[in-house]
């Protein structure tokens, strides 16, 4: 195995998610992945602490034991959980209606009483849950019979169902497993209502999951879904080889060091397939244009930056396409996001131009422009564990010489960056939004918060307005309203290049082709395994 190889190899698994067989010799043994019965998936890490309430669990493995009220899809807010909701004209009250006859998977009753008591469990730790503006909404949660219950708000807070939908918090654990009388001190057992159910955890070792016989939905027919953890490297790679895989999947943007050559190489060989999602979330440089004493606080410069930047070879060389170039901070798949805003594309001669006309000078070819004596400086940082973030960094940093901008890159770990964010001690950093379950809202809301974005909006002109902006879309009641004040928003933040869109991350999916089934959610972090079959 060369060299490069085995780089790839090692960071491909760092990242995402692989299914594979297990030897025979361990415990969680399972059939040929042929007899369509069992998946078998390999993760670097283990499934860890699955409860619903915490943030240390494996998504994808929560996904397939606990629910929500009601669940996000491409079109729209549906039933889950709850089959039938309404809201009072003030949108303070959502009064829901549970689905009935559904129980935990150990055997307790899911009723308006476990709703009540699940809701209570994650309020009552609410620095926990700080991020989610919901749970600063939520007042009181009443029981008005055994199948209907009621929620209520402190003010009207029109992303209430998308966040009832996500994955975590707001899903529902049988209160036998509360410990205290809540989660907050942790749970001794992970029984939810959703299609499969933790049935064995070795740590560190594997995890086993298995169908719901009893499922609401209808028993999956994938019967056994096992999470086997395996070092990194070349002997998940060898794995691959020897045809002990039968189903990959990953995002992009989390797992964008994914070796797709090789990916490639076995859809090649007529077994399997490769499908991939609609844009998921979008990778992307924030500027941040409170720095008053960096070139990068004029929009001018940022905008001719946005024009410096190669998204198609990034997407083509860099992703090798399973990334596509991305032109605003929302894909148009994104609710609210589909609004008309100027393309900006590569064009180092536009780029020139704008710099010029706001006053910076450049002597010969290949010298750095100045403005009244000061250099057009700029530091990029980037996380030294992405394998592509330093790569497009580099690519950037040579367009930008060509156009007079002296770009210094910088590698840190995520959590230097993040802090970095938080307390606006950067020039440009690379950042993604949160993602399509999340958003529009989730993102937006970060404009305003010192935690995240403040810094990248503060500097901007129309700050003051964006802000207020934002505060009226998250309480509006009214569908047109919110549409207006998004599309306000986003082009404020547009026209100001504040957040520099450079592609749309995607789920990957390798899969045999005899597996039927196979979609996505609006959602990078899980799949619908319950949804899956093989002919």
């Amino acid at each position: 195995m060369t060299r490069r190889m085995r780089f790839l190899v090692r960071t491909f698994m760092v990242s995402i998610v692989l299914l594979v067989g297990c030897s025979n010799s361990d415990a969680a043994k399972t059939e040929s992945t042929d007899t369509g019965k069992e998946i078998v998936y390999a993760t670097s890490k283990d499934i860890n602490d699955m409860n619903p309430h915490f943030y240390s669990g494996s998504m994808p493995a929560q996904g397939m034991v606990y629910e929500s009220l009601v669940e996000n899809t491409a079109d729209g807010i549906k039933p889950s959980l709850a089959e039938s909701w309404e809201i009072s004209g003030d949108g303070k009250v959502y009064t829901f209606h549970l689905r009935k006859n559904v129980m935990f998977h150990d055997g307790e009753p899911f009723n308006a009483e476990a709703v009540k008591k699940n809701i209570e469990a994650v309020q009552s730790n609410a620095s926990k849950h700080s991020w989610i503006k919901l749970s600063t909404k939520i007042m009181d949660c009443k029981v008005l019979d055994e199948y209907t219950v009621e929620l209520v708000l402190s003010e009207p807070y029109y992303p209430t169902l998308v966040e009832l939908s996500m994955t975590r918090p707001y899903v529902f654990i049988s209160p036998k497993n509360f410990v205290n009388g809540g989660t907050k001190d942790g749970v001794n057992g992970y029984n939810g209502t959703g299609p499969y159910k933790l049935a064995l955890h070795k740590v560190d070792q594997y995890a086993v999951f298995e169908a719901n016989e009893n499922y609401w939905g209808g028993a999956p027919k994938v019967k056994k879904i096992t999470a086997k953890v395996l070092p990194a490297g070349e002997s998940t790679f060898l794995a691959l080889q020897k045809g002990e895989v039968n189903f990959v999947f990953t995002d992009d943007r989390g797992a964008n060091s994914l070796d797709v050559e090789a990916m490639n190489q076995f859809a090649a060989s007529g077994e399997h397939q490769i499908i991939r999602s609609q844009p998921m979330n979008t990778g992307i440089i924030v500027a941040n244009s409170s720095k008053s004493e960096s070139p990068v606080h004029e929009t001018a410069v940022r905008e001719a930056f946005w024009h410096a930047i190669d998204r198609e070879t990034i997407s083509k060389q860099i992703f090798e396409g399973t990334e596509q170039a991305a032109y605003t901070l929302f894909s148009s798949n994104v609710h609210y996001a589909n609004v008309k805003l100027e393309k900006r594309g590569y064009d180092l001669e536009k780029a020139k131009k704008i710099l010029e006309e706001a006053g910076w000078v450049i002597g010969n070819v290949g010298e750095i422009r100045t403005k009244d004596g000061k250099p057009l400086v700029m530091k990029l940082y980037y996380d030294v564990n992405s394998s592509t973030q330093k790569t497009q960094a580099e690519l950037i940093q040579n367009t930008g010489k060509k156009i007079g901008i002296d770009l210094e890159i910088i590698g840190e770990e995520s959590s230097s960056i993040a802090k970095r964010r938080s307390t606006g001690d950067y020039d440009l950093l690379f950042n993604q939004t949160w993602g399509l379950a999340y958003d529009p809202q989730s993102t937006i809301a970060a404009f305003t918060s010192k935690s995240s974005y403040y810094h990248t909006t503060r500097g901007i002109s129309q700050a003051d307005e964006l802000y207020k902006k934002i505060e009226q879309v998250m309480v509006s009641t009214d569908e047109e309203k919110r549409k207006s004040l998004y599309a306000d928003i986003l082009t404020i933040v547009h026209e100001e290049a504040v957040f520099i869109p450079i592609t749309n991350g995607r789920v990957t999916i390798m899969a045999p082709k005899n597996l039927q089934g196979i979609s996505f959610k609006q959602t990078q972090f899980e799949l619908p395994f319950e949804r899956m079959y093989f002919e």
